[in-house]
């Protein structure tokens, strides 16, 4: 899935949701979660089924529901599933078990698993591999963070090994991995180096809660034109009749392994084709 940016907006406020429509993130999420006090849950849940049946959304629409525990979550995922919502967040998710139950809930949705506490650090493969619905796994850095007690960093020092962890797992199960949100959003350099450091680690996006975040985070997260046209001449190399069978062949005075050919399909993949 193309997730460079993955806005938050509060299902609850209508002129959040009227302005998503026309946004430029590749993902807008509703948020039945932490968006929304307790007493407007229901309003919020009515609003985000409303906007998903209604549609007309340029970016691709996805809701974040209340977590497995909550007593919201089994009329959320009810109620999307009757709505045919197309892409739900599941935030929270501790085991495989939570995303195996929502997809048989909701069997026509894709899904994305946040991964937000500690118990999950620990069934990152499990989790990764739970279900063919799962689409992404996504990194909750502020409730990670509270949960394991750790300092403030502008580089996220304490959580580097899961920023890691979370990146091999989506990968050794063909899923999408998603940053975790910057807070500061009127620091746009702090979110520039956050970005960089995303795309250093392995991500495939980044989760946002501004639009001011959406161009900056398209750009870092989309390969720059030189590395599309060496993806593309890597493809061709290989594509050529001489090549068929060869695990590497010389591209510009270079050996190129077919390892090579699978990451340009993967930068093209990132690029829109």
């Amino acid at each position: 899935m193309r997730a460079r940016s993955v806005l938050f907006l509060p299902a609850s406020n209508p002129r959040a949701v009227e302005k998503a429509r026309t946004l430029d993130c590749d993902l807008a999420v509703l948020d039945l979660e932490d968006a929304v006090a307790p007493g407007r849950k229901s309003e919020a849940r009515a609003a985000a089924v409303e906007a998903v049946r209604a549609g007309g959304f340029g970016p691709r629409l996805g809701v974040r529901i209340n977590g497995e525990g909550t007593p919201w979550h089994a009329d959320d995922l009810a109620a999307l599933a009757e709505a045919d919502c197309d892409l739900i967040v599941l935030p929270k998710v501790e085991d495989a078990a939570i995303v195996v139950r929502a997809a048989g809930v909701a069997p026509g949705a894709r899904l994305i698993a946040m991964i937000e506490t500690p118990p999950a650090l620990f069934r990152l493969p499990e989790i990764a591999g739970a279900h063919a619905a799962l689409d992404a796994l996504m990194f909750g850095v502020n409730d990670l963070a509270a949960a394991l007690g750790t300092g403030p960093s502008d580089d996220r020092e304490p959580l580097k090994a899961w920023l890691a962890a979370v990146v091999a797992a989506a990968r050794a199960h063909g899923i999408a991995a998603i940053d975790g949100v910057f807070n500061r959003f009127q620091d746009d350099d702090g979110f520039a180096r956050e970005c960089a450091q995303g795309v250093l680690y392995g991500f495939d996006g980044k989760s946002l809660i501004h639009p001011r975040q959406i161009a900056p985070a398209n750009a870092a997260f989309s390969p720059s034109p030189e590395a599309v046209a060496r993806a593309r001449a890597i493809v061709a190399v290989f594509e050529a009749p001489d090549a068929q069978g060869r695990g590497a062949v010389s591209l510009e005075g270079e050996m190129v392994e077919r390892l090579h050919l699978d990451t340009a399909r993967r930068t093209l993949a990132r690029a829109g084709g």
